[in-house]
């Protein structure tokens, strides 16, 4: 019998178990980090400008992994005919990184801890936030992994350098990113509307190397036209704020845009960027479950982040 039937060991269904990122394995020992990917929850948004609750965005999204988890036996895409994520690419959980309430430089520097420890163990940090304001201490954390060039899902520019003396939040990533010498240049997809950054944030965020594209400018170069402005042969960080989605699919989010992207558009950028380039960081944030009953954001969440790591593995595997 194959070692990958159903018919040996627990059946394991979603609902049974404890909620792992994917029922894969917990690994609290950040020192002991023995896997291709390690994921970790950032539960932190005191960096929120307007309605709050991504602390949980951690849990909603491990709770909706479970409905993807296939086990040993990885997930059959027939479009694709191929199966990600099989038994070749072990991805552990690390937990939390530890929130002290109120303290945005101690939280965060304990997020860039568990960052540290996933580059230095040499697997693939993923960071569920929390709010968007987590990636900064995720970009401080590659200061000694050479050049990066950031792929960004967004509503917002989130370029804000100082606003009433906040450096450090929610508005503020890209801006701190972007200050970094190794990152080289940010491709910003999705951005809309009515922004959090002022004009004279466009003005320095393209004189600084951010390449802004709406949802309507993406819809019109397309896939591929999308693709050809990410510069070639770039390491690639991909922070994903689940606003860059239209609200009509992810409502659970604390500040909302209508406009956004659908599914395909989203995964079908990220499939090529796994093909075309070596992606060295995700962060996916501003999942807030309890403005969607539904849980169908969490349940978005998941499954962009799963479909992204089997493209990336798969990807790795043909090179």
């Amino acid at each position: 019998m194959s070692a990958n039937s159903y018919d040996t060991g627990r059946l394991n269904l979603p609902f049974v178990g404890i909620s792992t990122f994917g029922k894969r394995p917990y690994q609290p020992d950040w020192s002991k980090i023995d896997a291709e990917v390690a994921v970790m929850g950032a539960p932190f948004d005191f960096g929120t400008q307007f309605r709050a609750g991504a602390r949980f965005g951690p849990r909603a999204v491990r709770e909706a992994s479970t409905l993807f988890s296939f086990g040993h036996a990885g997930a059959y895409d027939h479009e694709d005919d191929c199966t990600y994520l099989g038994g070749d690419v072990r991805i552990v959980d690390i937990g939390d990184a530890d929130i002290v309430h109120t303290d945005t430089e101690t939280s965060h520097a304990n997020i860039e801890a568990g960052v540290r420890a996933i580059l230095k163990a040499g697997a693939l940090p993923v960071v569920i936030g929390g709010d968007h304001s987590v990636n900064i201490p995720c970009i401080r954390a590659f200061d000694d992994q050479g050049p990066i060039h950031i792929l960004q899902i967004d509503a917002h520019l989130d370029f804000v350098d100082v606003r009433h003396g906040v450096r450090h939040g929610h508005g503020n990533p890209m801006r701190r990113a972007a200050e970094k010498d190794y990152v080289t240049g940010i491709t910003a997809l999705g951005i809309r509307n009515v922004s959090s950054t002022t004009q004279e944030g466009y003005v320095a965020a393209r004189a600084m190397g951010d390449d802004i594209l709406s949802v309507r400018q993406v819809r019109k170069l397309g896939t591929e036209g999308v693709l050809a402005r990410i510069p070639k042969g770039a390491r690639i960080y991909v922070t994903i704020d689940i606003d860059g989605f239209c609200p009509s699919i992810a409502p659970g989010t604390g500040t909302p845009s209508h406009g956004g992207f659908l599914y395909y558009e989203v995964l079908e950028i990220l499939q090529g960027v796994a093909r075309n380039h070596d992606v060295v960081g995700i962060d996916l944030v501003e999942v807030a479950p309890d403005y969607d009953p539904t849980q169908s954001t969490g349940i978005l969440a998941a499954q962009v982040l799963l479909n992204f790591l089997g493209f990336i593995f798969h990807a790795r595997a043909q090179r």
